[in-house]
């Protein structure tokens, strides 16, 4: 029988046209459906998953409405999934009762995945000191290897250096150089950094506390705890160059951390989560200031009488 060319040729043209679609197909992300047991966290995911009100809001609406947004994992080679986005919907949708979790699966190599997770939890609202700060170094790294630069140790040739910083904080609205400062609380002591996360230490007096070394900061933390006093910004300045010139010393941390502050010469602050302990929250705080004078009189006045006795 005569073989019919034109049937062979366009049967050739389906058969490219659907291997076409097919890779097409391949290609794109699809939204699987995971064994939540399957998911797994990313590693050294530097972001807290905690059990405050804003997990109990995302428990009650995954329960109600699901998972509405996917997961972004990759395949782990011993099995399993890591989560790239999504750790807090996958402990919130445990808590909910779920068995498995609408994900796409990336194939992604280690810079790559270290990037795009950091990138997806920046976007959170309430982000800690420390998360930021692991966070921000993490994404610098990959980064760095990802465009063959070596890695510099030297903190000095860091904030020297914006290009890769600039890039890494212009998500979050930052500068290289804020970046730079975040990256230097990574340097220090677990205890120290929980104390910046609470706000019990600031900001710019930690990024200079983190220029002393380990031994120094547990003298330091030692000190602080004994005079009972957070560092201001010129006493941790002061600690920095003590330390520089090689005289750092419990003895001299504890004088330094002793030493009165200017603020605290002519004010008493109470903070104000001690205030509402006594207050209602319907209190403005020149309701407080009214309440906490009118008492103050009356206690003067009964003073007085006593003494007048």
């Amino acid at each position: 029988m005569p073989i019919d060319s034109g049937n062979l040729a366009l049967k050739g043209l389906d058969d490219l046209f659907s291997t076409e679609e097919n890779r097409q197909e391949e290609q794109r992300e699809q939204v699987q459906q995971i064994p939540i047991d399957e998911l797994h966290p990313f590693t050294n995911h530097p972001f807290k998953v905690l059990d405050d009100e804003a997990m109990t809001r995302t428990v009650e609406s995954i329960a109600q409405y699901g998972v509405l947004s996917p997961l972004i994992a990759r395949p782990r080679p011993e099995g399993g999934y890591e989560i790239i986005s999504g750790h807090r919907r996958q402990y919130a949708a445990k808590l909910a009762g779920l068995d498995t979790l609408p994900v796409i699966v990336r194939q992604m190599d280690d810079d790559a995945a270290v990037i795009l997770m950091v990138d997806s939890n920046l976007q959170r609202e309430h982000i800690l000191p420390s998360e930021r700060a692991l966070a921000y170094k993490m994404k610098l790294d990959a980064m760095r290897r990802t465009s063959g630069r070596p890695s510099k140790e030297n903190p000095r040739q860091l904030v020297g250096n914006f290009e890769t910083a600039d890039i890494v904080g212009k998500e979050s609205g930052e500068s290289g150089r804020q970046v730079q400062r975040f990256i230097r609380l990574t340097n220090l002591v677990p205890e120290l950094l929980d104390m910046v996360d609470e706000k019990k230490i600031s900001f710019n007096p930690a990024v200079e506390l983190s220029y002393l070394d380990e031994s120094q900061q547990r003298d330091f933390l030692e000190a602080m705890e004994d005079t009972q006093n957070a560092p201001s910004l010129s006493q941790a300045l002061q600690l920095k160059k003590i330390a520089q010139q090689g005289e750092f010393s419990y003895e001299k941390a504890f004088d330094v951390m002793g030493q009165e502050k200017k603020s605290e010469k002519d004010t008493v602050t109470i903070k104000n989560e001690t205030l509402r302990k006594y207050f209602p929250r319907s209190c403005t705080p020149k309701q407080m200031e009214e309440k906490i004078i009118q008492l103050l009189d009356a206690w003067q006045k009964k003073q007085q009488r006593r003494n007048e006795r």
